[in-house]
């Protein structure tokens, strides 16, 4: 009688368990990677091009002199009472800013928006 041989084959489990933690490894790290590129900043540019927007959205223009609310000239004390009469809070509020405009009045707008919880807010900036 002959002894056959079996042939010999590496045992890939180790193998196996490395490529899984290298790849959960990547995974991990490239997430985050992500969260850094998102803390970069653009400024924005000055325009006074109107964009055109749905009716379910709330519109507020800031120049260095002046407030509009919906398309009308006002003073922080109508934009507080007319926030104050929002009732569906989900609406967009949709909020242009001049790059001129002080940091001061642009926070004053922006506590105004917290006071009523109209937190569905974005910043229109040009490209």
């Amino acid at each position: 009688m002959t002894k056959r041989r079996e042939p010999l084959t590496p045992d890939l489990t180790a193998l196996i368990d490395v490529v899984f933690i290298l790849l959960i490894f990547f995974m991990v790290s490239s997430v985050f990677k992500k969260e850094e590129l998102a803390l970069s900043l653009a400024l924005p540019t000055s325009s006074s091009e109107k964009l055109e927007v749905e009716v379910k959205q709330i519109n507020i223009e800031l120049s260095v002199k002046d407030i509009a609310f919906g398309g009308n000239k006002i003073s922080l004390k109508e934009l507080d009472s007319k926030l104050a009469t929002i009732t569906k809070k989900e609406k967009a509020v949709i909020v242009r800013i001049d790059k001129d405009v002080a940091y001061e009045k642009i926070v004053k707008i922006l506590d105004l928006l917290q006071k009523y919880n109209l937190n569905n807010l974005a910043l229109v900036t040009n490209k």
